[in-house]
């Protein structure tokens, strides 16, 4: 055996220890746990494996994933709420990350035009080509980490970086249902018609909600999208 790797090994430091979520009261009915670390999509799906699991302990009445983290709502107040904290974060430390699921969702958009007016700011922030942008956008794999905002919303992980852009400070008033947009690293496609923070750079006829289906939303936790190029509007 080598001893000098033999004391190398004996003189390295221990592997720090799993950095904890962070838990939080909300109000007497909630808890709220915050994944740790920087948001990618592991994470995700271990905030995913804890919600299909709390949803079964008795006393629970909810549980609503967010971007990595997950509000779980008690019937009724808990009698311990330091053991209901224990066993949050017990689960957190236990639980592996769930699979992905398979289901492949296509939506087609058209690009740019008065719907998506944003794309142009887009360019000039990225410092990227109209037809690079586009590009980059509908050639994406994206991952749906959870439903919120409005019913059927989707929050979309997998954005390139290359076309990162910051949300508005100013946001549009009016964007309609149906606007395919990007916050931030996140993708999205607008549900319902209203004021929106996210840039517009397409639109799709695809209705994202309708209470007419037997499964209103469209888009669930682990879903797969990809865009396509229906057309492209000066």
């Amino acid at each position: 055996m080598d001893l000098t790797i033999a004391a190398a090994a004996d003189e390295a430091p221990p592997a720090p220890a799993e950095e904890l979520p962070k838990l939080s009261n909300i109000g007497t009915r909630a808890l709220i746990l915050e994944a740790p670390g920087a948001f990618d999509l592991l994470q995700q799906r271990r905030i995913l494996a804890l919600a299909d699991e709390v949803a079964t302990w008795p006393g629970v009445a909810e549980v609503v994933p967010g971007v990595t983290n997950l509000m779980v709502i008690f019937a009724e107040p808990p009698r311990d709420l330091q053991a209901c904290r224990r066993a949050l974060a017990e689960a957190w430390r236990r639980l592996p990350p769930k699979p992905l699921a398979s289901r492949v969702i296509e939506i087609p958009v058209i690009y740019g035009g008065e719907l998506g007016s944003d794309l142009a700011a887009v360019c000039a922030y990225s410092g990227q080509l109209r037809e690079e942008v586009i590009r980059i956008h509908s050639s994406g794999t994206y991952t749906v980490c959870c439903l919120g905002s409005s019913p059927g919303f989707g929050y979309l992980h997998g954005l390139d970086p290359k076309i990162f852009m910051p949300r508005k400070t100013v946001p549009s008033l009016r964007m309609l249902a149906g606007t395919v947009t990007i916050g931030g690293m996140q993708a999205g496609v607008s549900v319902s018609t209203g004021p929106n923070g996210w840039n517009a750079i397409g639109f799709t006829a695809v209705s994202m909600f309708d209470l007419a289906r037997d499964t209103p939303a469209l888009l669930a936790p682990g879903d797969i999208v990809r865009f396509t190029v229906e057309r492209v509007e000066p």
